[in-house]
């Protein structure tokens, strides 16, 4: 049995096929061991897998393509998520949201954990024919302490992760007005990656890794939430139950747990979002970035 330890950016319901195949066992039937821990800050993962304290990190994809070229080379080499678990929270009615109206309109949105967020939903506005530059944001806070303020009064949106916007919707604090799971189309949200190309080793165990992935991601879209809904309750804590059963079975409906391959069209939109978010001159090519290796033995989704 070989070890495997990611070092994550969070512990999220968006890495679910992660936790069902250690829970199922999955990484033990590939001579796996896999731990996982959430460094604070979050920008320790690049500690820890330069130093070889982890395996593999755990977050954005923006995080590998933003070094690509400037001195560190970072290869993604396996997805989790293929959706943005986000939603915008507004007060009115969901009905009457319109990404029309959003110029001139304040919304808060989380800047202490990352990039992720501010480029996705500015993505989103500009698919939408908004101008980013026609909004007034408000990210450099932690997202608790935005949702505080938002529930105060401040801002007209709040733009935070999906279990947190169900949450508050279930206690009628709020109206989930756009969820961007459902309606913000595919991207590569959380992907592991490690330094440098892997040697045959290192990338023998990266194969192993992303086939149990896999087989959990196809158990889970097998399998109706409510089926396991103790190991939810217990792995996420915070949440209601109901709420999480809810939320697995969408993710599932959608696509949130595709394949570890990391598909190439939603590589590609996303690197024009990252590269409309100043982070990289251009979008960088498929292969240029990822290494197919590990994942080669699934289809494209």
């Amino acid at each position: 049995m070989q070890n495997f330890h990611i070092s994550a950016t969070g512990h999220s319901l968006n890495y679910l096929p992660e936790y069902v195949a250690t829970w199922r066992g999955f990484f033990a039937e590939e001579e796996l061991s896999v731990s996982a821990s959430v460094p604070s800050p979050w920008d320790l993962v690049l500690s820890d897998i330069a130093t070889e304290k982890a395996d593999a990190a755990l977050g954005g994809i923006w995080v590998p393509s933003m070094f690509f070229g400037r001195g560190k080379r970072l290869t993604p080499f396996a997805q989790v998520a293929a959706r943005a678990p986000l939603a915008i929270v507004g007060r009115e009615s969901p009905e009457l949201f319109d990404w029309r109206r959003l110029p001139g309109k304040t919304i808060s949105m989380k800047g202490s954990n990352g990039a992720s967020v501010g480029l996705f939903i500015k993505m989103n506005m500009r698919e939408h024919g908004v101008d980013p530059r026609s909004v007034n944001f408000v990210q450099d806070l932690d997202g608790k302490m935005l949702t505080d303020l938002f529930l105060g009064g401040m801002g007209d949106y709040l733009v935070i992760d999906y279990p947190s916007a169900a949450s508050l919707a279930a206690k009628a604090q709020a109206h989930v007005v756009s969820p961007l799971t459902l309606t913000g189309g595919d991207v590569p949200w959380s992907v592991y990656y490690a330094p440098d190309d892997s040697d045959e080793p290192r990338l023998d165990k990266q194969t192993r890794f992303s086939r149990a992935l896999g087989r959990a991601m196809a158990w889970i879209v097998e399998n109706d939430a409510g089926g396991y809904r103790d190991f939810l309750a217990t792995t996420f804590p915070k949440f209601d139950p109901d709420v999480l059963v809810d939320l697995a079975n969408t993710y599932r409906s959608i696509g949130m747990w595709t394949s570890p391959k990391i598909d190439e069209a939603a590589y590609a939109r996303w690197q024009r979002g990252i590269a409309d978010g100043h982070l990289i001159e251009a979008p960088i090519g498929y292969s240029d970035l990822i290494d197919r290796r590990p994942t080669n033995q699934f289809q494209s989704v």
